[in-house]
This record gives structure tokens, sequence and C-alpha cells, in this order.
């Protein structure tokens, strides 16, 4: 296997985009589909639901750090000719396949507690699966990369795989309702069968056609010199890092909190909920433009520049849409176009934040002597999760203090504001939390990135 290599083909960056095409062609349907799934063909209660949810939370938030540990302990003790991180994904594809369908089928066989069980269940294997998938799959970029222009190059082919991958799950899954209804178990068995074995064949591309060029094995390190609170340790010295895990927080914050309470400003506020399924394609051309121009940009200003000059317009744009709706009746249409704008520019920050956890990897392996990729992108994988979760939670618990009530055909003018406030100012205010990480904790300035740049040649002349 080559290591050294001077510049990333199109086919390494096809094969990198795919790695996150496979997995989302699973994960999107848990997003989009799994509540349904769960309440109108196998009859669980939503109470139940929440109980259920809540606790595979909890296991997500464990599995992750876990996980990325696992692996570099695993490689320190065992080095693989295929890398570290290619031989997981080989691994893992098979399970993140077989437990998806089973997942989506089995459970419908049973009946009571027995159904109920094997759901529980089949949901932790899916979700550990994941992990195993997604953990090395994210980490490989730091291995496939060593600067900006690389790293803004496959964090864009991550991104341009991750939204294509969204839309054929969510274009296939509906279809095979509409065949056989919203209540039958089979018609989820079938277009769940269909999305993981499509997810399937992308994960083998990107197996194939990825490599490892940063070799972690040069660090030398044994098995007994990783432990699993290695990560506090990164914690205490590695402030790219931290900078990254409060801007994991609070943009995910930021898009759990938009995308839970959108449907409530189209058909409360503006009246017309049906312009919420155009959002997308308002916020298409600044997500082409990220694809497209972010590798280029990046080259000439850097990366943790291009996301927070993208964060610093997106907190710009909500906070001026708030103002001009505090005070004018906006059209609807124009709403959607400049918040989903104003949305597009903050995913700058989701789509390109990669390579940055590429360069606080390095930067940990020359303070600390120790290059643990899986650790480092394990644990703000986990800040990621904890940010999903309090946006969701947060969102309905703060649409309840500002008077919402369902049963009424029309809301008081405090909740027509508090929910302006909510879908406008509130992601302004956590843009600009994420935009302060980079700002005020992020030090990888060019005389730091020097610094990097010798201790990796000097690692590559000894």
């Amino acid at each position: 296997m080559k290591k050294e290599q001077n510049k990333l083909t199109l086919k390494q960056k096809i094969g990198y985009g795919l790695g996150d095409a496979g997995g989302v062609m699973t994960f999107a349907l848990m997003s989009s589909t799994f509540s349904m799934y769960c309440t109108d063909a196998l009859g669980i209660t939503p109470a139940t639901i929440a109980v259920l949810l809540l606790i595979w939370n909890i296991w997500d938030f464990i599995n992750d750090p876990i996980m990325g540990a696992y692996i570099d302990k695993s490689y320190a003790r065992n080095s693989s000719k295929n890398g570290k991180f290619r031989p997981w994904i080989l691994r893992s594809a098979p399970l993140l396949c077989v437990t998806f369908i089973a997942l989506w089928s089995v459970p419908s066989l049973f009946e009571g507690l027995a159904r109920l069980c094997l759901l529980f269940g089949l949901k932790i294997l899916y979700e550990g699966s994941y992990t195993m998938f997604n953990i090395p799959m994210g980490s490989l970029l730091s291995a496939m990369a060593d600067n900006d222009e690389d790293r803004a190059s496959l964090s864009s082919a991550r991104g341009i795989g991750s939204a294509g991958a969204t839309l054929i799950s969510l274009f296939i899954m509906p279809l095979f309702l509409k065949r056989y209804g919203e209540s039958n178990a089979i018609g989820y068995a079938i277009g769940a069968a269909v999305c993981a074995i499509i997810g399937f064949v992308m994960c083998l591309g990107h197996y194939a056609l990825t490599f490892e060029r940063n070799d972690a094995g040069n660090s030398e390190q044994n098995e007994d010199d990783i432990k699993v609170t290695d990560i506090l340790q990164v914690i205490k010295v590695n402030r790219p890092f931290v900078a990254l895990c409060v801007h994991g927080l609070f943009i995910c914050m930021m898009q759990y909190v938009g995308n839970t309470l959108s449907n409530y400003m189209y058909a409360d506020v503006l009246g017309d909920i049906s312009i919420a399924s155009y959002g997308t394609l308002f916020s298409a051309p600044s997500m082409i433009l990220i694809f497209i121009l972010g590798p280029m940009i990046a080259k000439r200003i850097g990366l943790e520049k291009l996301i927070r000059y993208g964060l610093l317009i997106s907190c710009v744009l909500y906070m001026a849409l708030f103002g001009a709706m505090m005070l004018f009746n906006v059209n609807p249409w124009v709403y959607a176009i400049c918040s989903n704008t104003a949305m597009g520019f903050a995913f700058i920050s989701i789509y390109m934040q990669w390579g940055l956890v590429g360069e606080a990897i390095d930067y940990n392996e020359m303070i600390t002597g120790k290059r643990t990729e899986g650790s480092i992108y394990g644990t703000f994988n986990l800040s990621r999760r904890v940010g999903q979760t309090i946006g969701n939670s947060a969102a309905m618990l703060l649409l309840g203090l500002v008077g919402y009530n369902g049963a009424l055909s029309a809301q008081s003018a405090a909740t027509i504001s508090g929910i302006k406030a909510l879908c406008l100012l509130l992601p302004g205010i956590l843009v600009l939390g994420s935009w302060a990480s980079f700002k005020f904790l992020w030090n990888m300035d060019d005389e730091m990135r020097a610094k990097v740049d010798a201790f990796k040649a000097s690692k590559k002349v000894q």
C-alpha cells in the first residue's frame, strides 16, 4: 500500500464520499421514518417509544468514545497492513446491513413483550454497528489528507455523499409505504432492505477506493500506552479539539431546534405549511456552492476561516430576519428563502468541519506523542449527539413555555412572537456560540501549523 502520494485523486475523493453515503442510506430513515414504523406498524405507544429513545440515546452517548478508543488500542496491539481504519469498515459494513434489515422486519413477526424486546435489542445492535462503521470512516479523513486543501476536498465529498444518500433513501421508502400503507410492516421491511443493500454496496466502494497515507504506526505506540481516559488529558491540552466539541454542541443544537420547530413557523405564523416542503430547494444553491467552491476557498484563506465566515454570515442573516419579522409582515416565500440561506451558510461548518478534526488529531500527536484518531473522532461525535438531543428536547420544551396549544385554531400574539424567537433568534444565538468557539478557542494559526508540519516531516524521515 502506498503511503506517499502528492495529491488526492478523483477516484479517492469519490471513494471517501461513498463512505458517508453508505451509512446515511440507513441513518436517514432512523431520523425520518423510524418513529412512524414503531407507532403505526408495530403498534407501540408514543410514551413507550419516548422512554426507549431516552435509553437508546444514552447508549449512543456511551458507544462513540468507547469504540474510538478500542480502535486505537486494537491497532496499537496488532497493526494491519491494510491500515488502521479500513479493516473496520470491511468488518462493520455487513453488520450494518444485516442489523438494519432485521430491525425493520423481525419485530413485526412477534407480539407483545417479545416484539418490544426484539425492537430494543436490534436497535442497540444497529446503533453499535453504525458506530463501528462511522468512527473509522470519519477518522479515515485524517489518514488520507495532509493539508487544508485535501481535507476540504474530502469534507466536501463527504457532504455530497451524505446529501445524495439522504435524498435517495427518503425517495425510496415513501414509494413502498404508499403501495403497502403506513400501518403495514411489509412496506417498511422492503424499503429498509432496499436502502440497506444500496448502502452496503456503497460501503464496499468506500473500502475499495480509499487508502491510508498517514501511517499511525509511525508513532510506535504500545497497547498499554492507550487508555480510554486519555481523552481527559486531550481535553486539558488540546484547544483545537475543545473548540470543535463546543462547536459540535452549538451547531447541532441549532440544527435540531430549526428542524423541530420549522413546521410551526410555516403553519402557525406564516399560515402555509406547504411551503416548508420547498425549504431544501432554497438551501440547495448555497449547498452546491459549498461543495464546489469550498475546497478552493479553503486553499486561499484556510479551512477554519471559511467556516468562521460562514457562521458569522449565518448569524447576521438570522438576526436580520428576526428583526424584520418582528416589525413587518414578511412574505412566506421571502422567509423560506432567507431562513434556508442562513441555514445553508451555517451548514458550511457541518460539511467542512471534518477537515478540522484532522488538524486537531495532528496537533494532539505533536503535544502528547499519541495518534488517537478513533478516540478524538468518537468524543467529537459524542458532543454532536449531545447537541442533537438537547436541541430536540429543548425545542419542544420552549415551545410549551411560549404558550403553544395545538388544540387552538390560532395561537396568541405572544405565542406567535415566541415562535419567531425560537425559529430565528435562538438559532442565531447558537450559531454565534459556534462562531465564538473558533474565534476564541481555536489556536491553529499559521505559526502553529508550521510547527505541526515540521513535526510530521520529522516523523517521515525517522
